[in-house]
């Protein structure tokens, strides 16, 4: 999962993806990328749980 002001950037979750299945050294990709759910304010709604 991409989070803080990573997840606001669209192109990593399509030519980004692309890019690393491409150099992985295995026929299968098990590890998705994921935009996060909070967006860039995930550090904000961590620092608040705690």
């Amino acid at each position: 999962m991409l989070g803080g002001g990573l997840s606001n950037i669209d192109f990593l979750y399509t030519e980004g993806k692309e890019s690393v299945h491409n150099k992985v050294f295995s026929d299968s990709v098990d590890t998705p990328i994921l935009k996060n759910k909070l967006g860039d304010s995930a550090g904000v709604f961590g620092a608040c749980l705690l």
